[in-house]
């Protein structure tokens, strides 16, 4: 009998857009992609801050309240700490605790799932809600689905949902 090797599968659903949440996906899809996973990591609602292009708060989206939503949450460098944010200082001490330790920033995490060709898709739903296009995001987001697609693109593999 032969033996058809499988492909080793990660998928994560992003939902949060909080500093430590992120890292941890990024983390965990990195290191599956260096050891040969296949990784897809599914953004969808404040995860989508992640992969805006515009890493800051900004008013990103069409109509006032995606736009506020936008300036209220930022991106990728706007991420707070989901516990005990200290107005903001919290991912500032996070940064420079991982400098110290050598230990991947966040940034530096998301240009590693890049160049590790991690998968990115984005939420068509959330988008719609909160009132982003495609072209809000970099240029790494491989495609725009709805959840079916995204769970059949899944199948096989484990998933988890940060």
């Amino acid at each position: 009998m032969s033996e058809t090797k499988q492909t080793k599968k990660l998928s994560i659903i992003a939902f949060s857009g909080d500093f430590d949440k992120l890292t941890a996906v990024f983390t965990l899809g990195t290191g599956a992609a260096a050891v040969g996973y296949e990784v897809n990591i599914f953004f969808t609602f404040w995860g989508l801050d992640a992969i805006k292009k515009k890493l800051g708060r900004s008013p990103v989206g069409k109509g006032f309240l995606p736009k506020v939503f936008g300036i209220f949450m930022g991106g990728l460098k706007a991420a707070p700490v989901s516990r005990l944010n200290f107005g903001g200082v919290s991912p500032k001490i996070f940064r420079y605790l991982m400098r110290k330790n050598n230990v991947a920033t966040l940034e530096e995490l998301v240009e590693a799932a890049k160049q590790l060709g991690i998968n990115f898709y984005a939420c068509e739903m959330a988008m719609h809600v909160l009132g982003l296009s495609k072209d809000d995001f970099i240029p790494e987001v491989k495609d725009v689905l709805g959840v079916a697609s995204f769970l059949n693109l899944s199948e096989g593999g484990q998933t988890l949902f940060i």
